[in-house]
């Protein structure tokens, strides 16, 4: 049995990055979409999206309920085949985002059968904004084999990640036990304060930005703020930051044109001792490493 995406009719946005990649009841596909708003489609299949770069605020409709979340790097979204989804809109393009195509049930009922799990209880809920790390592993495993290319083994992977992850979505995400996180329906940073800040965090990356800085720009208290921007975006401000500013600084360094001190100053660290500390914290390595292991 082929699985057959409904990513053309959905996505006439937006533009393919790579092959599709397809086995028997699983398919991938990798996309940029543009900002804006997406074409209503009924999902004939079951679809994760992984976003692997961008960030920006997508509001969507599935059978009626809406849900409006903020996505980075590893956010991921789960639409039940069945789904009516309607009024999908972008706030910013998604500059890469894997698509994993399932059939309806996942499993064949007879291997649902064998390990216990009842069929009728496999659906799952509609499930977005999603901060899973299994999920965004198994991503960033398909981004890679599209970008390599098909091989030998990749079946065996392939039927090995098809299974847990069919394990993992019944378990967390089964609509009949699954449901989005309670929040006050008054307390949220709307999307267009959001962009404002994180526009701000862009163009001000080199310079010193203070948590004060932060929520003036939304309008907000410091500490009204703080708690909202966690909300949207599943980190704190400064945590926020500090990771802009790293993954700057992965860029620059790949790029081996300028110096640590250079890179540390430019990506708002304020020194190469500073700029080691907290680079070497967060990715394991030290700037000097990452730089020769790019080489």
């Amino acid at each position: 049995m082929r699985v057959n995406s409904h990513g053309d009719a959905k996505y006439r946005t937006g533009r393919r990055l790579a092959e599709v990649a397809e086995w028997p009841t699983f398919r991938v596909e990798s996309w940029r979409h543009e900002a804006g708003t997406l074409s209503d489609v009924r999902l004939n299949c079951t679809e994760i999206g992984v976003l692997l770069a961008g960030e920006l605020t997508v509001k969507r409709t599935g059978d009626g309920r809406t849900q409006e979340a903020f996505g980075r790097p590893g956010t991921s979204w789960i639409c039940p085949a069945g789904t009516y989804e309607t009024d999908i809109q972008l706030s910013a393009p998604m500059e890469e985002c894997v698509h994993i195509f399932l059939p309806p049930t996942l499993m064949e009922q007879a291997a649902l059968e064998t390990y216990g799990i009842d069929p009728a209880r496999s659906r799952l809920g509609y499930a977005g904004g999603l901060t899973d790390a299994l999920i965004a592993q198994v991503g960033a495993t398909f981004r890679t084999l599209l970008a390599r290319g098909p091989q030998p083994t990749d079946r065996l992977l392939v039927d090995g990640i098809r299974a847990a992850l069919a394990a993992h979505l019944v378990s967390h995400y089964a609509a009949d036990c699954w449901r989005p996180a309670k929040e006050e329906p008054s307390a949220s940073l709307d999307p267009k304060r959001l962009k404002r800040v994180l526009d701000l965090i862009e163009c001000r990356l080199a310079s010193e930005l203070t948590l004060e800085d932060l929520a003036a720009e939304a309008c907000l208290s410091p500490f009204h703020f703080s708690r909202l921007f966690r909300r949207a975006t599943g980190l704190t401000p400064h945590r926020y930051v500090t990771e802009r500013r790293v993954r700057a600084a992965k860029e620059m360094l790949a790029l081996g044109r300028a110096s640590l001190v250079e890179i540390a100053l430019e990506t708002g660290f304020g020194s190469q001792a500073n700029f080691n500390r907290v680079f070497r914290k967060a990715t394991g390595v030290s700037p000097g490493n990452f730089k020769k292991a790019g080489r």
